[in-house]
């Protein structure tokens, strides 16, 4: 005999069955029109093209579920359960809805494929582990939800309606299965061990007569549960069963840092982003795909410290926003027929967009690659370039900017002070080197970090490695006008910058600023560069592992080591710091519960070093805290701006610890040799 089974045993009426589904799939439809309808304007082509690798991406981040179970990225393993049940009813799901296929195949195109050996252990074994895992998912989602609920998750009532829903329809599918293997005494009962449990349970509360009839009714309910889910799916937050994929397949592709696009000043109507309708298609699928589990508040240090910024918020009443403006009128015309009223401060308060560090720990944390931060800097772009209104204190670093070409208001510093005693060239117009080291505005002008500076050039001459600097020829990158919103200053600084190396023929630039390593890597290419640009962590790495450069003498003290986020998160730079530590550290390295990727910000980014803030809502006390629990001496950095944030916050908090916040070049040079 053939292992198989009737499909629609004991059903009458099957024609009914689809008379239903018509309505539920048109419902499903129509929702799901209106999404995208809202989502307005096409695709750009930067999110179309790289089929392959957005596909490889998929593959990895929707079927393996890359970011949702942490397993693998540091300081993560808290998302572990999350993780579990995730994948438990996402691929239990995703059998089950096989299984309805190949029941589909069989019995509407005549394909004989529910029989033999797949039967047994596809559509009977698979299909019952399948459903019992996702019960268990479920089941371990709603304990989550109402017995040991994270701060950062919101109950709603569609999260108490919609998951009973989906548990009474995984529950009533075993029950229909046990009473079909009961009432019919199936000979290949063993092959489905969930359902013939249930079906035992039930022949010993049931009479025999009562098993048909309890089976007919109960599988009409069934059928009308499962439809009327799949009609209500677009209109809830499980809309990102297929949202979110979507959201992951057009992800960007380009490298982290360069997320944020130039405006084309000479032709674009309006500067930044004032009303909803002037974000772009990505940006407001987004706001639909968003999964609602506040990883990105968890991970956000504004938030962390006080501030009044929530990246789930802010996602939060964007979609809300969305929503209103899809039910009352079509986006289109809305943008010609309406004068909408700004974002900032009607919706999102301007205290919340100044909070950002644009540290990308949210976007890092998204599991759906939701872009919180072009977001908040296209705000910021509004206010900035049409409003003119941004803190007062980072007003007086931009006209410093303007008018001096660096950002530190007040300062009377040279930016060749650092070098004195020192054998470093200074490039002219037509002179060249192989590398130009691009000192940077808070390496130059900081005192603290002129020793980074004098370090790494020490290593350099001894590793007979040829480099010059531009000197008092170089300004700021604009990194910090961009961040703050005032795009227009960028480009004219970035041009500025940009004829200033032309005229140099540089190709390598290597700095010790992970800011303007974004900036010159990432950023300027927009404007038709191609150099070569490494931070100085990277150069000294290499320098080591050839042998150019050979640490002497030990450095007997325990260091942990702060990921910067311009390093780390947005150019991928972990391995080689620790590499330059672990060559002239005599003991471990001791980590922070947060590095690497999900490392924790120093406060500085954004334009916020600028920023005036109470002590109780420092980023850099938070962290400095993070520091000092690892029990180290020595804190290493490898960018200015975490030089100064963490040495104060450090300093502030160390009592009569003696720990010092040292830069990489620092610890490989040894902070004694001067």
């Amino acid at each position: 005999m053939i292992p198989t089974r009737e499909v629609y045993w004991n059903i009458s009426n099957i024609w009914l069955m689809y008379v239903l589904f018509v309505p539920a799939a048109a419902a499903f439809l129509y929702g799901f029109w209106r999404h995208f309808r809202a989502w307005g304007a096409t695709l750009p082509a930067d999110r179309t093209g790289r089929v392959g690798e957005r596909l490889r991406g998929f593959a990895k981040y929707v079927l393996g579920q890359g970011r949702i179970h942490g397993l693998g990225r540091p300081s993560r393993l808290r998302h572990l359960y999350a993780g579990a049940f995730h994948a438990f009813f996402f691929f239990g799901l995703i059998l089950l809805f096989i299984g309805t296929l190949v029941v589909m195949a069989q019995e509407d195109f005549g394909l004989h494929i529910m029989q033999g050996t797949f039967y047994l252990w596809f559509q009977s074994l698979a299909l019952d582990l399948a459903g019992l895992f996702a019960i268990v998912g479920l089941c371990m989602a709603m304990a989550r939800r109402l017995f040991f609920k994270p701060a950062r998750l919101e109950n709603t009532q569609r999260d108490l309606f919609t998951a009973p829903v989906l548990l009474v329809i995984l529950l009533t599918g075993f029950t229909l299965e046990g009473l079909r293997i009961v009432a019919t005494n199936d000979p290949w009962a063993s092959w489905s061990p969930v359902g013939a449990a249930f079906g035992q349970g039930l022949a010993a509360l049931l009479s025999p007569e009562s098993l048909r009839p309890l089976h007919a009714s109960l599988w009409w309910f069934h059928l009308v549960t499962v439809l009327a889910l799949i009609a209500a799916l677009p209109y809830t937050k499980f809309r990102h069963v297929f949202t979110a994929p979507l959201n992951i397949y057009f992800r960007p592709l380009e490298a982290r840092g360069a997320i944020l696009k130039p405006i084309d000043l000479e032709t674009v109507e309006s500067f930044g982003v004032k009303a909803l309708e002037q974000f772009g298609f990505k940006s407001l699928l987004d706001l639909d795909a968003c999964t609602e589990c506040g990883r990105c508040q968890d991970a956000c240090p504004a938030y962390a410290s006080g501030k009044p910024l929530s990246p789930k918020k802010v996602i939060f009443d964007l979609r809300d926003l969305l929503h209103e403006k899809r039910d009352a009128y079509e986006m289109a015309e809305a943008a010609e027929t309406a004068e909408a009223p700004p974002l900032v401060p009607d919706l999102i308060g301007e205290d919340a967009l100044w909070a950002c560090t644009t540290c990308m720990a949210c976007m890092e944390a998204c599991p759906v690659f939701i872009e919180h931060v072009p977001k908040i800097v296209d705000m910021r772009r509004y206010l900035v370039m049409e409003e003119g209104r941004f803190p007062d204190t980072m007003q007086q670093s931009v006209r410093s900017l303007e008018s001096r070409g660096h950002p530190f208001p007040g300062n009377t510093t040279s930016r060749l002070e650092w070098t004195k005693g020192l054998d470093v060239r200074v490039l002219g117009e037509g002179e060249s080197a192989e590398y130009l080291y691009w000192v940077g505005c808070a390496t130059a002008l900081n005192a603290r970090n002129h020793s980074t500076a004098r370090a790494l050039v020490e290593i350099l001459n001894e590793a007979k490695v040829e480099f010059g600097i531009l000197g008092e020829d170089e300004h700021c990158t604009g990194d910090s006008a961009r961040r703050m919103g005032n795009e227009y200053l960028f480009q004219t600084m970035a041009k500025q910058n940009i004829d200033t190396l032309e005229s140099r023929g540089v190709k390598k630039i290597i700095t010790t600023c992970p800011h303007c390593l974004n900036s010159l890597k990432n950023e300027y290419p927009a404007f038709g560069t191609n150099y070569e640009v490494v931070h100085h962590s990277q150069l000294l790495a290499d320098l080591v592992a050839s042998g150019r450069y050979k640490p002497q003498g030990d450095f007997n003290a325990k260091i942990t080591f702060h990921d910067s986020c311009y390093l780390g998160r947005y150019n991928g730079v972990f391995d080689e710091p620790r590499e330059v530590i672990a060559a002239r550290s005599g003991t471990s390295m001791i980590e922070m519960e947060r590095h690497r990727e999900a490392s924790f910000c120093c406060g500085a980014g954004g334009g916020r070093f600028w920023m005036e803030e109470p002590s109780e809502q420092r980023v850099s006390n938070l962290r400095a805290q993070q520091a000092l629990g690892t029990g180290a001496d020595v804190v290493g950095v490898s960018c200015p701006f975490c030089m100064t944030m963490m040495e104060e916050a450090v300093n502030g908090q160390k009592g009569a610890r003696d720990v010092r916040v040292l830069d990489i070049a620092e610890v490989l040079r040894g902070p004694e040799r001067k």
